[in-house]
């Protein structure tokens, strides 16, 4: 069903949702495996106002860090350059590290059970090969941003989960993983919390990296990669824009966006409060 925002739900995609974070075998535990110190409230500002002087991140374990998706996931963060209109080169190490990483979460519950979603929908091959190389093509592509580009300067990977930069200002960047690694070497300023701090696993933020401001951001917290990269590809390829879901019991929504037949963006938000 589809409201009159343009928002789709429906008790079976929700359902599906709900599965892939009860079977999320290597998330993270609030609590004991992270603590978060969220101090200040902010409000949307492209000059960024610092509501905290601390690190989101008190406490990670970094053993969890550890685990196969997780170190395929991040040998991939310094394979990119973070400005729009500059060109990417790939690699032949580069694309190794790509497929290491798709083959590692492949072999997940979570990535298993959105092929088996997506194959009864008609939106992925049964092949689990071909549903791979199609995988790889809608992440790992490169596309052109910014119209300065001649061979391809953004890909739905860099974007979603590493970030990027315009006109000094972050976009994209949606993912606890590489903000962590990034604030553990002070290239993160984190500048507070937006909406609530209630929910330890879903975040809203501001902060700057490398001296760019994110005037606002959100990010699931505590999830393993293929969990996020389930999720986001089955509602790339549902084809809808906007879902309104649950996860964890939590109200979520899930942007999912198209840029040259590849994933542009896909990453989660607080819904918008509605009085009724």
């Amino acid at each position: 069903m589809v409201d009159q925002d343009g928002n789709y739900s429906s008790k079976e995609f929700t359902d599906f949702a709900e599965s892939l974070w009860n079977n999320d075998e290597n998330a993270l535990f609030a609590g004991t495996d992270y603590i978060l110190d969220t101090q200040g409230k902010t409000r949307y500002s492209k000059g960024g106002i610092d509501k905290a002087e601390d690190p989101l991140f008190e406490k990670v374990c970094e053993k969890a860090l550890q685990k196969p998706t997780f170190k395929a996931f991040v040998a991939l963060l310094d394979n990119y350059v973070s400005e729009v209109g500059v060109d990417e080169v790939v690699t032949a190490e580069e694309r190794k590290e790509n497929w290491t990483f798709i083959n590692a979460i492949f072999d997940t519950t979570c990535m298993k059970l959105a092929h088996k979603f997506l194959v009864a929908h008609g939106k992925a091959s049964q092949d689990v090969d071909k549903f791979k190389r199609e995988f790889h093509d809608m992440w790992f592509k490169l596309y052109k941003r910014d119209h300065h580009s001649r061979t391809g300067d953004s890909s739905g990977f860099e974007h979603v989960f590493v970030g990027e930069t315009r006109q000094d200002e972050v976009i994209g960047f949606h993912n606890w993983i590489h903000f962590y690694l990034q604030e553990k070497i002070g290239k993160i300023d984190y500048m507070g919390f937006m909406s609530s701090d209630r929910n330890p696993n879903f975040l809203t933020v501001q902060f700057a990296w490398n001296g760019d401001v994110k005037p606002k951001g959100s990010m699931f917290v505590g999830v393993s990669p293929e969990f996020e990269t389930a999720l986001y590809t089955a509602c790339y390829l549902m084809g809808h824009d906007s879902y309104l879901i649950t996860v964890g019991g939590e109200p979520v929504m899930i942007k999912a966006y198209k840029t040259q037949g590849k994933i542009g963006t896909t990453f989660a938000q607080v819904p918008p409060y509605k009085k009724h």
